[in-house]
């Protein structure tokens, strides 16, 4: 089975915010460089669904997602804040890890998937653990490509 969304090495990082638009500034700028996106409007789509309500999920996650012209399927991008930030979250509890997530404008169905399977993971208290202590990035990135590779089996 193909995996719900493309997520590449460098795609996952480690970053300093001090706030919820410093996060979205900065997954704005990973998305545009590693997927050779537009930096402005992959932010302003971001900007656009969290005025809706914040995608701070819980348990100090946050998913921001939107859709985007000119992607082909989902891509994913992570990021492990060095110090939680307030994101408006369901639980009021500040974010430390942040899954974005970018798919086509005319994804339905895969976009809906690939946020399931990204909640599926988070949800999970082990994989909490481990992404929080993950020595480094490559650390992160394997953790999440097991995880993938997991979930498309």
């Amino acid at each position: 089975m193909i995996p719900y969304f493309t997520l590449l090495p460098e795609a996952v990082a480690t970053a300093r915010a001090e706030s919820k638009g410093a996060i979205l500034e900065q997954l704005a700028a990973r998305f545009a460089d590693v997927y050779d996106l537009d930096r402005a409007s992959v932010l302003e789509r971001l900007e656009e669904r969290e005025r809706l309500g914040s995608t701070g999920f819980g348990r100090g996650f946050a998913i921001p997602h939107a859709h985007v012209e000119g992607l082909k399927r989902p891509v994913a991008a992570f990021l492990r804040l060095e110090s939680a930030v307030d994101f408006e979250a369901a639980d009021s509890m500040p974010v430390d890890l942040v899954f974005g997530l970018l798919s086509p404008e005319t994804a339905g169905a895969s976009h809906l998937q690939a946020l399931a399977a990204i909640s599926r993971t988070i949800r999970d208290e082990r994989m909490h653990e481990a992404l929080v202590r993950a020595p480094d990035v490559e650390a992160l990135y394997g953790l999440l490509c097991n995880v993938d590779d997991r979930d498309a089996a």
